[in-house]
């Protein structure tokens, strides 16, 4: 499964972008999850790592729930790397319609 496609690449506001938002005006672009536990990532922001004019990575920042539920950055390759005990991946949620980070908060959708 692609992860990040270029649709999403396209619509993805860069780092910072929406800090001076309200959460109702913050638009979820897509959502991780982990098939076999309940972390989900809710990525709001993002944009790409470039390293001597390559792009290495993609840097994400969003809502994280797992252990805890926080704000924080998480990056493409990070959650391509994750393998859980049944050995399967990180997946992206192909049915997740967007919605605000509001919406995430307030438990209207999971």
């Amino acid at each position: 499964m692609v992860l990040l496609t270029k649709a999403i690449r396209k619509t993805m506001p860069k780092l910072y972008a929406t800090e001076k938002l309200d959460n109702s005006k913050k638009k979820i672009r897509v959502k991780f999850f982990d098939p076999s536990s309940q972390w989900t990532w809710y990525a709001y922001e993002g944009e790409p790592v470039i390293d001597e004019g390559i792009e290495i990575d993609f840097r994400f920042f969003g809502y994280v729930v797992g252990h805890e539920k926080e704000f924080g950055y998480f990056s493409l390759n990070e959650l391509k790397s994750v393998k859980n005990r049944f050995g399967l991946g990180i997946e992206r949620d192909m049915y997740f319609d967007k919605c605000t980070l509001e919406d995430v908060l307030s438990g209207k959708v999971s």
